[in-house]
């Protein structure tokens, strides 16, 4: 087994001596997402006007929903599928960027993958806003050789064009939504209405053709809607679409909490991660009750709830009632990375730093950061912190041990610690004054989205999840731009669920 970013610095894809194959794949022309560029900022807007003047997501979701159980989708939106007692799947969050991050992934997939029975990925299919012109280059172009059938839960991106494309695509070609009537003025409806980003006319005249790419009858899906059950062997797998506002509006909770009844044991995957960043986000249910309190009900039976939306991977073994459902967070499959650096020191629902999983490692995030930015401010000797430096601040500012097996302790200057501060590095929540928690806040939101169009190492990933009647044995492989990773994708983190 090749050396993973917790045994090596090479591991992690640093000083990686081979550049990864996957240009190969790649299309000549690449569309460059930058989420520094304004035009890029106004297109994405719907997310911003529903938080202002009311989230219409509810609504569409249930016209498109009310019209796929017309088309005879079933009703119970359960897909009954044929796998033995014994089967293994992947899950890929946050693919659709459609440049090197996203492509660097798909050779370690396609290896670690050749045996899986299907995929799902886990929150926006495609950036910036879903559109259905670029469906070729950022999902049936990177996933063509894929032989196994694909199934997605949208995120708030692929909701920016009221999920049209994303149900034609995944739903058995959709049709349109009928327009609605126009909400009259001066209400808060119109104002959200006049100012609605909706797709180009013409959008997807080509989708027919790329769909080509992935045609194979062993590589078909069809889901009922934007949210499903697949029952798969042993266990069933629950996926729900938060919309654009991470919440689920009342009709898809109804369906969660019958669903939820079945007496397998259940996987959840959601767009929205319910443990993230060293906090507990519960997901709300319109009309009363959250996504969590179902999930951690013994009668449902879940062991894991697996998150999108945050793009990096995350791990918190929480103890609920004498057993552990394992929260995950799984947004690292092509979109650029969200910094782990930036999370605190974890002491969440009795989950310490001892429990607590996260790649890319924090020190390495902190490192990749500051090159980036050493880079764009043309600052790279103030700014830029080897691997060995950035590690040891983490684990001084953090108050934990160095990570890395192979590891010594550089030399810590004030400049290293003042970097450190400067690029929102986490600490320990007695040391956290309270003018940097606004200073934490405003980095993650601000800085931390940048442009994708970067150099390896990428620190992207990929799960595995080996399902067995007893078990369920989750592996998170990384992938990092480098031959190495491509050849044998080291595995940064695993588990084994027991299911009884």
């Amino acid at each position: 087994m090749s050396d993973s970013s917790r045994d090596t610095a090479e591991g992690a894809g640093w000083g990686a001596a081979e550049p990864g194959a996957y240009k190969q794949l790649m299309p000549h022309k690449v569309e460059k997402i930058s989420w520094l560029d304004p035009r890029m900022l106004w297109a994405a807007r719907n997310g911003v006007l529903a938080s202002w003047f009311g989230d219409p997501t509810g609504r569409t979701r249930g016209r498109w929903v009310a019209q796929r159980t017309a088309a005879g989708a079933p009703a119970d939106k359960v897909i009954r599928r044929d796998d033995p007692d014994r089967f293994s799947f992947l899950v890929i969050g946050d693919t659709g960027e459609g440049d090197d991050p996203q492509y660097a992934v798909v050779p370690g997939l396609l290896k670690t993958g050749q045996d899986t029975r299907f995929a799902v990925i886990a929150s926006d299919v495609i950036y910036p806003v879903g559109s259905a012109d670029d469906y070729g280059s950022k999902f049936f172009r990177p996933y063509q050789d894929y032989q196994a059938p694909i199934y997605a839960i949208p995120g708030n991106h692929d909701w920016y064009e009221d999920l049209g494309a994303f149900m034609r695509v995944f739903c058995d070609d959709a049709p349109p939504l009928a327009p609605e009537p126009a909400p009259r003025p001066p209400s808060r409806a119109w104002l959200r209405s006049l100012l609605w980003h909706r797709p180009r006319k013409g959008d997807g005249q080509r989708l027919a053709e790329h769909g080509k790419l992935r045609s194979a009858a062993a590589q078909q899906a069809v889901q009922p809607g934007p949210y499903w059950a697949i029952d798969a062997g042993p266990v069933r797998i629950v996926g729900i679409d938060t919309g654009l506002l991470g919440t689920l509006d009342a009709e898809q909770g109804a369906w969660l909490r019958e669903v939820s009844k079945d007496p397998r044991p259940k996987i959840l995957i959601t767009g929205s991660p319910l443990y993230v960043d060293g906090e507990h986000h519960p997901c709300a249910i319109e009309g009363g009750g959250t996504v969590d309190e179902i999930v951690r009900d013994p009668a449902h039976r879940y062991v894991a709830a697996i998150g999108g939306d945050i793009h990096n991977y995350q791990r918190y073994p929480v103890q609920v009632d004498g057993r552990t459902i394992q929260y995950v967070v799984a947004g690292g499959g092509g979109a650029f990375m969200h910094a782990t650096h930036t999370i605190p020191r974890v002491d969440i629902a009795n989950v310490t730093e001892k429990d607590f999983r996260c790649y890319p490692l924090r020190g390495d995030s902190l490192a990749f950061y500051s090159t980036l930015y050493g880079r764009r401010l043309r600052l790279r000797r103030f700014f830029s912190l080897t691997e060995a430096e950035a590690s040891a601040v983490v684990a001084e500012r953090l108050g934990i041990p160095l990570t890395r097996a192979q590891q010594t302790t550089a030399r810590l200057t004030w400049r290293t610690r003042l970097v450190a501060g400067l690029l929102g590095a986490g600490r320990r929540p007695d040391r956290t004054a309270r003018f940097r928690l606004p200073v934490r806040k405003i980095y993650t939101q601000l800085f931390s989205p940048s442009s994708a169009t970067y150099s390896p190492p990428f620190f992207k990933c990929f799960l595995r999840l080996d399902v067995t009647p007893e078990t369920v044995r989750l592996r998170c492989h990384a992938a990092t731009g480098s031959r190495a990773q491509e050849v044998e994708p080291p595995v940064e983190d695993e588990v084994t669920i027991p299911l009884n």
